[in-house]
């Protein structure tokens, strides 16, 4: 009777030990213009199609697909473990992520899908994949950019969601900011504009419940010490400077080490950011909180996803991310952009 007793404490402990919660994963990643192959004669996809520039054919289309499943599990690979939350960017529709999540490798995460159709005129989209079995999603929207000096200006809008994790209140959101185009500091007043209105949503959020954690992310086109992520979303890089209602940037001091994800000109930016309030980057309110990477010894709250295969190898890219292409012609690749990651944890 006591040697059955005491298997049966080693086998209830073994099992405790392999179902005890795991630090859970927030990712985002710009999958760099992840059409489908078929035409949508409400958008600019041409490029995109059989038999536009580019050749984009249903056998480049599950290259790119098989790839994109390969980073994701990848990472979840990193500690066996699902990141709970993905942003993406750059997808065209609802049809490329429902087939992202159904590929063999991430059909086991029972991944469910938030996304909303955009006024992007080349028809790409932002959007979340989340673990319900662990966020409890209980609401979401899409919220139009808003950009005062141009009315008529189309691009992503900012898709929000909410709802609990281990039962504490969690709102997220993700956006692609407006590019460089027309130089940086021609175009800045629109990214200015883009965070200040995501400053909003959060200040009002926060207003009706301060204990709710935000996590806001995406592809801001600035790196995390520029005015837009800085001034106007008002992410502070310094966990030490941190007041009630703050966000922080876990990634500028990477920025500031030289590290990025993606390059341009033989120089590394860092556009792909999660920022959090600082009720989640401090713990003040609830269990969970921002932690580092429990696998290694890392200075920093951010992660960045840098395996060799997602860098070029030669040519006039070598060291760049590989690309899915260049110009026009197909590399078989990945995205220009790495993916980040953020651990939170009781």
């Amino acid at each position: 009777m006591k040697r059955k007793l005491i298997i049966t404490i080693v086998l209830v402990s073994a099992i405790a030990v392999c179902f005890a919660q795991k630090p859970h994963k927030i990712m985002f990643y710009n999958m760099e213009n992840f059409f489908d192959t078929i035409n949508d004669p409400e958008t600019n996809d041409e490029e995109f199609l059989p038999d536009g520039v580019k050749r984009w054919n249903s056998i480049k289309y599950n290259k790119k697909l098989h790839n994109m499943e390969r980073v994701l599990f990848d990472i979840a690979a990193l500690d066996r473990d699902y990141p709970i939350v993905i942003g993406v960017s750059e997808i065209e529709n609802r049809s490329v992520l429902e087939d992202i999540v159904s590929t063999p490798k991430l059909r086991p995460a029972n991944y469910s899908i938030c996304h909303y159709d955009s006024p992007d005129l080349r028809g790409v989209d932002v959007a979340f994949i989340y673990r319900p079995d662990v966020f409890k999603l209980e609401g979401s929207d899409n919220v139009p950019i808003r950009i005062e000096s141009l009315p008529d200006f189309r691009t992503r809008g900012i898709v929000t969601m909410w709802g609990t994790i281990d039962n504490e209140p969690f709102f997220f959101m993700v956006s692609h900011w407006p590019s460089r185009l027309g130089g940086q500091q021609a175009s800045a007043f629109k990214r200015n504009a883009v965070a200040q209105q995501m400053r909003a949503i959060a200040d009002s959020v926060l207003k009706v419940n301060p204990a709710t954690k935000i996590v806001a992310m995406g592809d801001f086109n600035d790196d995390p010490t520029d005015e837009s992520v800085e001034e106007y979303l008002g992410a502070k890089t310094s966990l030490k400077e941190l007041q009630p209602g703050d966000f922080y940037t876990p990634f500028a001091d990477m920025l500031k080490a030289g590290l990025g994800t993606l390059a341009y000109r033989d120089a590394w930016n860092l556009f792909d950011n999660i920022v959090i309030t600082e009720n989640l980057a401090c713990g003040t309110t609830g269990k969970l909180r921002l932690v580092k990477d429990p696998n290694k010894k890392t200075k920093y709250y951010g992660n960045i996803f840098k395996p060799s295969y997602l860098i070029q190898k030669e040519g006039q890219f070598k060291g760049y991310p590989l690309r899915t292409f260049v110009g026009n012609n197909f590399q078989g690749g990945y995205s220009d952009h790495l993916p980040v990651f953020i651990y939170i944890d009781k």
